[in-house]
């Protein structure tokens, strides 16, 4: 069953609910322009997102951010639903403060992008009073569709956060120390330094032990982990902002605003115009402006 509700401004997917019985639709690489969370009954499931691969066991909610390209396969029988909506419908970045969503479940460069279901019921209840919402022909619906849509994200992140912690218990102190001064370099010098062997040398670790280190418990290489905060703040002001691509290159610490464009269409599949077109509030700004 799939229901959707479609922007009449521009004839694209706002928000819609979509229940399955089978993993048929994510046996492929594929990207979305819109938010995906997926809840997913399976004893055995195969994922793959970016350039991670996860082999995993038992029920997990997953969270995609648009154009993160992901795959799901399983020979076990499989169920669940998926909810997704257009940063049109609902600006995770604009209620940042209220539903810290951003960070962990979308655009965690240095998380995991699943966890583990362990409140099953509250979340199907959550989608039948979305499905029930979503068939109604009435007054404030989009209000009361938000509405609902906080609280399952709310708790989402709260799960989500109770999950992280619990991975992170099964580091080593050392490792643990080491991967959170990683997660603290990077967030600090990200838009200046872009290579492994810098922050190596900043946290005075061989460059291969970190780099193990960073395979080993987060499934990434180091330059993908590096890559993916650069390219998580782009996103924030493509998606944001009315900024030239060429000043957003330039504050990331890239002086070619053309190596830049090809540096994000390379990791996010589509280039930096293409994604604030379809993705991001600046042609809001456009709209109310006269613009377009």
């Amino acid at each position: 069953m799939v229901q959707t509700i479609i922007n009449k401004q521009n004839n694209e997917l706002a928000f819609r609910l979509e229940q399955f019985n089978n993993l048929d639709q994510f046996d492929h690489l594929q990207r979305k322009n819109y938010y995906s969370v997926i809840l997913l009954k399976s004893n055995s499931f195969n994922l793959k997102v970016d350039f991670s691969e996860y082999q995993l066991n038992e029920n997990h909610i997953i969270c995609l951010s648009p154009y993160q390209p992901f795959m799901i396969t399983s020979k076990e029988e499989s169920s669940g639903f998926i909810l997704s909506f257009h940063p049109d419908f609902f600006c995770t970045y604009r209620h940042q403060n209220e539903i810290e969503t951003e960070g962990v479940l979308f655009g965690n460069f240095h998380g995991l992008p699943f966890f583990k279901l362990s409140e099953e019921d509250l979340f199907f209840n959550l989608r039948d009073q979305i499905s029930r919402e979503m068939n109604k022909d009435s007054i404030a619906q989009h209000e009361v569709l938000v509405a609902f849509l906080k609280v399952f994200l709310i708790e989402s992140v709260r799960l989500k956060k109770k999950f992280d912690k619990d991975a992170v218990l099964k580091f080593t102190d050392r490792q643990s120390e080491i991967l959170q001064n990683l997660a603290d370099a990077i967030e600090s010098n990200y838009t200046t330094l872009h290579t492994p062997q810098e922050y190596a040398d900043m946290l005075c670790v061989s460059s291969r032990t970190l780099a193990g280190i960073v395979k080993k418990y987060l499934n990434q290489t180091l330059t993908s982990l590096i890559t993916n905060r650069i390219i998580i703040a782009a996103k924030r002001e493509l998606y944001l902002t009315s900024k030239p691509v060429k000043q957003i290159a330039a504050a990331l610490g890239y002086d070619d605003e053309f190596y830049f464009s090809r540096f994000f269409k390379k990791k996010v599949g589509v280039s930096p115009d293409i994604y604030r077109k379809t993705v991001g509030f600046a042609k809001l700004e456009k709209l109310q402006a006269g613009l377009l």
